[in-house]
């Protein structure tokens, strides 16, 4: 596909090319030679010789996409929040380029991403003003090409400054809370120093002492708690580089809360662990912000001085600090300890909401990284996984909700049969009728977390509760263990709540509520990885059931379709559509109005989405019947109204492809790299494969091989409809993985999970479809308005992720009527 800046300037540059537009950089400008090593070269030299500074190059070879980095723009808005520059190699030529801020979109969708081939269809040159002879390449058109560029050139990206303005730093490409690029100090060295004690303070006379001194004396304190970077940059920021991190510093008098500001949070962040003992000189005080989130201190005894915090910044005054190696620490110090609360699984059922504590625990389960907007119309994002911990103290594990902590060498690389430590968490439960159903921790702004390879010398390893879990775990077999490791996928948590009341919490419905139209341009303006829940009101009016064969039968990619409005009743041609010029289908899809009727045996089952050449997909009314265990059952369903109203819809959106990335998969150690990878956001830099493995993604087995189920939801209005999927989760080895009690009060969704774990063991040609529970809770709600909550993910490659997830009758009390 091309992609070109909407500029009147550079549409008039193509409909009448100057002199020097048009044609390739000339061969003979200096440097010049043959082969694409020199091409970007000779680029370089012809647009800015152009008299418009601008060229379309014809006959332009495939170029290799190195690098794409985020920085702040200068503008502030309306203009976008972000620009991206993206390096470009030909052989062993490189070129940083600025992206034109028209094509961002390429950059949120990751359809222009490091590892990438295209073609450069246009391009200008761009002086900066306030710079003697500075200038660079701006990308207004290009074409991205399919497959990936040979991994010889494409090593690291040197490090450099953003192109355009004057921001000294790159930003990581999916968040703003993660350290990104070489200016990130990975570790000071401790200093040796001798200590005058008795020219010290403490934190208790400073907090009696500080608004009559303007210099205070040094002070000697441990680090015992650390929060995640905080970056506060925006357009009209002029600071060089605004960040900010907070950490809870303690001394025999009690802890304060001390902050690390701009230039001084690269040098020192990474350094200032949990423990580190720290003298700190020339330091400022103010007062503490009422704000802050505060920690669970360890020990409950200790005392807390909240009316200041300790100010350390790069001037006014130069902070001077100093890190004191552990084994010149002295016990006459009287430097406190660091102390945890850790809990085990048992323990958790009796915490109260909210309580705070650390766990520790082997790693079965670890979910994909997704993105939460923090604001509806912003451009920053949270980023986050789930993951299930064991720790043998319950059949149940915990289920942790994983933000990023600024760790991300260790965020991204957890994984099953990892140890996993994690501090500062919060209990999340709900309590329904004395009964809890929803219990998870999730990370707090102090939390830290720590996988294997990470743990030694971490102050933890001496607490009791982390000795037991190792010498329970030094008892387990490692195969059995493995047996329950599942990786990567859509994963359904938490649930929805009971009642859509509840969902709403303090939201009028009004604002909760998305007409199908509106979700469609939801989906439009979904970025890469980007999660949402939304509710729509509908109709329940076709079901139908795609086994697992179906599913990863060719290692194909799904491809969603676009089926005409002009197919004649009993036939159900559908042509495909590439994935990479299509986002939303909006033509109706024509289906036979007849039910329940035998058909002719088929190729095999093929899900709606996916091309079946060169046989035609079977007609989705005809439906055989299948006898087993005295149970008539079907492959699919649909509703009298349905077949009265699907050949008259104004729009019929197809999103019920369930795709490889979102299939949870059998976790194999031997293939960690790449099972990681898959998982993981991609890089803004090109890494060459540091795996080897000849498999694919669909060749590790699937964690539940039930298959999934495609519903229609007609709209309430009759004209609009949508198809999406429902996914059974359900591991045979781990029956805790998804717990068939997190879709409560919903007949039709818990029948529709319960036929299918009822499948396991069955071979697909015995496979049942869609049983009389499910059929019977499908007619009972025959034409009533419901809501849908509908989970939304964009995977990038435009491939658009929209699964099922809970179904509230409009008739309940509590909905019709909303306190």
């Amino acid at each position: 596909p091309s992609f070109e800046s909407p500029s009147p300037f550079l549409a008039m540059q193509v409909a009448a090319p100057g002199p020097s537009e048009g044609g390739s950089p000339r061969a003979e400008e200096e440097g010049a030679g043959p082969g694409p090593a020199s091409w970007l070269q000779r680029l370089r030299a012809e647009v800015q010789r152009s008299c418009q500074l601008s060229v379309s190059p014809a006959d332009a070879p495939p170029l290799a996409v190195v690098a794409v980095e985020r920085y702040v723009a200068e503008s502030p808005p309306p203009g976008p929040a972000y620009c991206y520059d993206v390096t470009l190699a030909a052989g062993g030529r490189r070129e940083k380029c600025a992206l034109a801020p028209a094509l961002n979109g390429l950059v949120h969708g990751n359809a222009l991403r490091a590892g990438r081939r295209l073609r450069l269809a246009r391009c200008s040159y761009r002086y900066d003003e306030k710079k003697l002879g500075s200038g660079f390449l701006c990308l207004e058109r290009l074409e991205l090409l399919p497959g990936p560029p040979p991994d010889a050139g494409l090593g690291r990206e040197q490090p450099g400054r953003p192109l355009r303005g004057g921001r000294r730093h790159y930003l990581p490409l999916w968040n703003s809370e993660d350290p990104y690029g070489d200016m990130w100090v990975a570790s000071r060295p401790p200093e040796h120093l001798q200590l005058d004690v008795s020219k010290l303070t403490s934190l208790g006379q400073l907090e009696m002492n500080w608004r009559s001194r303007i210099h205070f004396s040094p002070l000697l304190v441990r680090i015992l708690h650390k929060a995640r970077l905080r970056y506060f940059g925006k357009p009209d920021t002029k600071l060089d580089i605004p960040y900010q991190a907070y950490f809870e510093v303690a001394d025999s008098s009690g802890m304060m809360s001390m902050v690390l500001w701009n230039s001084l949070c690269p040098e020192w962040y990474n350094s200032m662990k949990i423990g580190t003992v720290l003298l700190l000189e020339q330091y400022g005080i103010k007062t503490s912000y009422p704000f802050k989130t505060q920690p669970t201190p360890g020990d409950s005894q200790m005392k807390r001085f909240t009316t200041i915090e300790i100010s350390l910044n790069i001037r006014d005054p130069p902070t001077k600090i100093n890190i004191i190696p552990e084994k010149m620490v002295k016990p006459e110090w009287r430097l406190p300890e660091v102390r945890y609360r850790f809990a085990t699984r048992s323990e958790l059922d009796y915490l109260p909401n909210n309580h705070s504590c650390d766990i520790i625990g082997l790693v079965i389960f670890v979910g994909r990284v997704e993105r939460t907007k923090k604001r509806e119309y912003g451009e920053d994002f949270w980023i986050h996984r789930w993951a299930h911990v064991v720790d043998g103290t319950s059949d149940q594990p915990f289920i942790l909700e994983l933000f990023a902590t600024s760790q991300p060498d260790v965020f991204e690389h957890i994984h099953p049969m990892t140890y996993l430590v994690c501090t500062q968490m919060r209990v999340v439960r709900d309590i329904t009728k004395n009964i809890p159903r929803t219990l998870y921790l999730t990370t707090s702004n102090e939390s830290q977390i720590f996988i294997t390879g990470w743990h030694k010398g971490q102050p933890y390893t001496r607490d009791a509760k982390v000795k037991n879990f190792i010498q329970w775990i030094k008892t387990q077999s490692e195969a059995d263990l493995m047996k329950k490791t599942v990786i990567g996928g859509y994963y359904p948590f938490p649930p929805a709540p009971n009642t859509f009341l509840k969902y709403c919490k303090n939201n009028k419905v009004e604002s909760v509520l998305k007409t199908i139209g509106e979700m469609k341009r939801e989906i439009e303006d979904l970025h890469y990885m980007e999660h949402k829940r939304i509710a729509v009101q509908g109709i329940i009016s076709a079901i139908r059931y795609v086994s697992s064969a179906a599913e990863d039968a060719s290692g194909i990619e799904p491809i969603q379709v676009q089926c005409s409005l002009s197919l004649p009743a009993g036939a159900g041609s559908c042509q495909g559509q590439d994935q990479s010029r299509l986002r939303l289908h909006k033509l109706p899809l024509s289906l036979p109005s007849h039910r329940r009727q035998p058909r002719r045996p088929s190729p095999g089952p093929a899900p709606w989405g996916v091309e079946q050449a060169p046989h035609s997909p079977p007609a989705w009314g005809d439906t055989p019947e299948i006898e087993e265990m005295g149970r008539t059952c079907h492959d699919s369903w649909q509703s009298d109204l349905w077949t009265m109203v699907k050949d008259n819809l104004i729009d019929h959106l197809h999103y019920c492809t369930v795709f490889l990335e979102s299939i949870p998969r059998k976790f194999d150690y031997m293939h960690k790299e790449f099972l990681m990878q898959q998982y993981n956001l991609h890089p803004a830099v090109h890494k060459p494969k540091e795996h080897r493995t000849n498999k694919k993604l669909h060749e590790f087995k699937s964690a539940s091989g039930l298959g999934h189920y495609e519903v229609t939801i007609l709209g309430i209005n009759h004209d609009v409809a949508i198809d999406v999927a429902f996914l059974p989760m359900f591991c045979p080895e781990d029956p805790h993985f998804f717990q068939a009690e997190d879709i409560q009060n919903d007949a039709l969704l818990s029948s529709m999970r319960y036929t299918s774990v009822c499948q396991q063991g069955t071979t697909s040609s015995e496979r049942i479809a869609i049983a009389d529970e499910t059929l019977k809770a499908a007619v009972d709600l025959d034409r009533q308005h419901v809501i849908c909550i509908l989970d939304i993910c964009y995977l990038g490659e435009d491939k658009v992720e929209v699964f099922l997830n809970k179904i509230y009758k409009i008739m309940e009390t509590d909905v019709v009527n909303p306190e």
